[in-house]
């Protein structure tokens, strides 16, 4: 597997790492294109052409220690998944780590953002994505990747989504509007990160579904819908977020490799870096 960037071994010792990086190659509940189990090997492999300096910020994050755990394998059922993910996590949290998962599919989420939860019960979550992901349950499964923005509901942490432009209709009675930040609404904004900023609160998750970006810029994800976000919105949003608020764990997920579009795997793991860099320049 390797780890995550081209840097010196001691940088990914767990015991040194402020950071681990926790694949979970999980795709057992994708509707349309299979292949996000290969994802986090893809982003880690990508990772290697990256640069190591941040040129923009002038650091270079990965000298706090950026561990690359082994992945999570539980595939019996997405329930079976989550549990396993919310104990990786947990143990993580208690060894004062701040983790970032590399999904496979966007239910990976949901055992990560319920440890988190536990840990600090103001969290709230920032979901990056095309879709909205508040199906009550899809395939008889509450935690289908259709369904996982739900279940952060459930779980009663304020929810801030941005960039979507797939709602059906059962979801409809899930949407707080004053929290959803539509693709059509933000296109001529030049706030609206600000405005989603000012509706988390101090401690945040960070979700990002990479179909939440435009396909024209990555187009290898399970399900790419027309109209999304473009590299330096996103990146905005992320800085905003970190300089006003404590990002306290992240993940991004639903790459779905494809060889002949390897611009994005190499996008997603620049993603990665850049949230951790994000959160090194502006850390409370």
């Amino acid at each position: 597997m390797e780890y995550f960037l081209d840097m010196p071994a001691e940088y990914a010792d767990y015991n040194f790492a402020k950071y681990v990086l926790q694949p979970v190659p999980y795709d057992g509940t994708s509707t349309w294109q299979k292949g996000a189990d290969r994802g986090p090997q893809a982003i880690i492999d990508a990772s290697d052409s990256i640069e190591l300096l941040d040129v923009e910020n002038q650091t270079q994050p990965y000298k706090v220690g950026i561990h690359t755990a082994k992945p999570i394998t539980e595939s019996a059922s997405p329930e079976a998944m989550v549990k396993a993910v919310k104990q990786a996590v947990s143990q993580y949290l208690d060894n004062h780590k701040c983790v970032g998962l590399l999904g496979g599919e966007h239910s990976v989420s949901c055992g990560s953002i319920a440890a988190y939860k536990e840990k600090y019960p103001d969290l709230s979550v920032l979901q990056v994505d095309a879709h909205a992901d508040l199906r009550e349950e899809y395939h008889n499964s509450p935690y289908n990747h259709a369904c996982v923005m739900r279940r952060v509901q459930t779980m009663g942490c304020p929810l801030i989504q941005c960039g979507i432009r797939n709602v059906c209709e059962e979801e409809l009675p899930f949407v707080n509007e004053d929290r959803i930040f539509y693709a059509h609404h933000i296109r001529h904004s030049n706030d609206w990160q600000m405005n989603a900023v000012n509706k988390l609160s101090q401690h945040v998750y960070l979700t990002i579904d990479l179909d939440g970006f435009d396909p024209s810029l990555l187009p290898a994800t399970g399900t790419p819908l027309p109209g999304g976000l473009d590299w330096w919105q996103v990146d905005d949003l992320i800085r905003l977020t970190a300089q006003h608020r404590h990002i306290v764990g992240f993940d991004v997920v639903e790459l779905c490799p494809n060889d002949a579009l390897k611009a994005s795997d190499a996008i997603a793991a620049t993603l990665v870096y850049r949230i951790i860099s994000f959160i090194e320049k502006y850390a409370h």
